[in-house]
């Protein structure tokens, strides 16, 4: 048999090299001739150029230093995919999570992280002459709006003194005045924002009041970080053309706003990177898909990973297994489903020991293939 193991990360757990990784362990302990392929998904986030290297041929990672969300420097990478005729200067891919993500930062700082380091890799990726950018923007620390990476690229916001303003989120009410006129250029073949994110920028749906809680902003700080969102973008209305209410503008705290107002087109992460690792052509000759990621919930056919890898089975007729840390929805269209904390036991068991429960699971469902 041929099987395809196309899970998401498990967050704060296990990344998505290293689900498949222990899916196939397990699954090729029990039925050691079936070939298996792994194909690591991601939708933007965290895993996202994990993903690229181990399923794009000649994926290089380009190595470089800069300034992390609290202001200390972070060693980060991009990654270079190969040049094509139609993008004969590559594809740059930059993850936001390896260069301004949440786990970066030694305490929560709501009010002052940002993206400036999101920012310089991008222009890195720029000065290194890419055709093309593909920019995840999951897992981030702030909610600056995207202030910090559009300063890294060229943006000049200034405060009614004419000074620089600060960095973060807290900082947004003291901009005066926009200047996007030195922005770099994006590059020939345009800048792709991926995201499993649909939020507004504004409002109870918004960057700050859905997503401030878990970069540490108290219910008075979210009502703050909404209000200096909304002033944010009055002003980079009057200068570019960026709606604050496009579906994924509130993505990373507002950096989705910040990349439209750069001109970047706001696309799924997942479906996106379906494509650019061939998960059609992988599925063509399956005989089952295995996917999953840490919590399959109602959430999840939002767009998320394991949704696109089951409607990309789905559409040619290949059965779908699913192995998640918890399952708290029907599984729907899937021919099995484990959960690793029924497996463990308990939710704490499965998230202490997640490699070895992956590949229980890998083991049990080839077991259940090889008893039909």
């Amino acid at each position: 048999m041929r099987i395809v193991i196309a899970p998401d990360s498990f967050k704060g757990s296990a990344s998505a090299v290293q689900v498949a990784e222990a899916i196939a362990t397990g699954w090729l302990e029990a039925r050691p001739d079936d070939e298996v392929i792994e194909l690591p998904m991601a939708d933007g986030g965290e895993g996202t150029l994990d993903a690229f290297e181990l399923a794009v041929p000649g994926a290089k990672r380009m190595p470089l230093e800069v300034t992390g969300p609290d202001g200390r420097a972070v060693q980060a990478s991009w990654m270079l995919l190969p040049a094509t005729d139609e993008l004969p200067g590559g594809t740059g891919v930059v993850e936001l999570a390896e260069t301004s993500g949440l786990p970066l930062l030694d305490r929560l700082d709501p009010l002052g992280a940002h993206t400036l380091g999101f920012g310089q890799a991008i222009a890195d990726a720029l000065d290194h002459g890419v055709s093309r950018l593909l920019l995840g923007i999951g897992g981030s620390a702030s909610t600056d709006g995207g202030t910090g990476a559009l300063i890294a690229l060229g943006a000049r916001l200034q405060n009614a003194q004419g000074e620089p303003v600060a960095f973060g989120g807290g900082a947004l009410t003291d901009i005066a005045s926009v200047d996007l006129a030195d922005l770099r250029p994006l590059p020939p073949a345009g800048a792709l924002v991926l995201s499993d994110v649909t939020n507004p920028l504004l409002g109870p749906s918004g960057a700050a009041h859905i997503f401030g809680e878990q970069k540490g902003a108290d219910a008075r700080q979210r009502d703050e970080l909404d209000a200096a969102l909304a002033a944010w973008a009055r002003l980079v209305q009057q200068v570019a053309d960026a709606d604050p209410a496009t579906p994924g503008a509130g993505a990373a705290g507002g950096t989705g706003f910040g990349l439209l107002a750069w001109g970047a087109q706001l696309v799924s992460g997942a479906t996106t990177i379906a494509d650019a690792v061939a998960l059609d052509a992988a599925l063509s000759h399956a005989d089952l898909v295995i996917t999953g990621e840490g919590r399959y919930d109602a959430q999840t056919d939002s767009g998320k990973a394991p949704a696109v890898v089951a409607a990309r089975a789905d559409a040619v007729g290949v059965p779908l297994a699913l192995v998640a840390g918890a399952i708290t929805a029907p599984a729907a269209g899937a021919s099995a489903a484990i959960s690793l904390t029924d497996l463990a036991g308990t939710s704490a068991a499965a998230i202490a020991d997640p490699i070895t429960w992956l590949a229980v699971a890998g083991r049990q469902l080839a077991a259940q293939i090889a008893s039909h």
